[in-house]
């Protein structure tokens, strides 16, 4: 009975101790294009916009945090600012977030709070949408690229 016990207590310490460890990632264009589609009920003639930022703020790598002069930091795919929007090692800010959660595979929270920045500032909160995609020419041409209007919310319900 006491070895039972032992294996029993072994058994609880290791599940204590296994945090399930989520992962970043780096997604694909097309396939972040469907998700913000899909997903995210991002309208067809934004997606352009909301892909093209993504690109220039964080090459789709949800784990990014770049560092900025002001001694903020920005976090995740959607590259959200520490000064505002997150705090760091807590939660607050505008989205009530800690920012460090913007940092791994799960975009739901990431995506909830860059609606919310976009309904408070639009794109051009964001450095990398005013510099490279404030001009429509220099937008992905997703119908072309990614099929987008073969899209549609049916085959997610359907």
């Amino acid at each position: 009975m006491p070895y039972i016990r032992f294996l029993v207590g072994v058994l609880i310490l290791s599940l204590l101790g296994c945090k399930q460890k989520i992962e970043a990632k780096t997604y694909m264009r097309c396939e972040l294009a469907k998700d913000l589609i899909l997903k995210y009920q991002i309208s067809k003639t934004f997606v352009s916009n909301w892909i093209c930022l993504v690109e220039h703020e964080s090459r789709y790598d949800t784990s990014a945090i770049t560092a900025e002069p002001n001694e903020t930091k920005n976090y995740g795919i959607f590259q959200i600012n520490s000064k505002n929007y997150c705090r760091t090692g807590r939660r607050g800010g505008r989205c009530n977030k800690k920012c460090e959660d913007f940092t791994d595979d799960i975009i739901d929270d990431d995506m909830e709070c860059a609606k919310t920045i976009f309904d408070n500032e639009g794109f051009k909160y964001w450095r990398g949408w005013r510099t490279s995609c404030r001009n429509t020419q220099n937008l992905p041409n997703l119908n072309l690229a990614c099929n987008i209007d073969k899209i549609s919310r049916a085959i997610l319900f359907g």
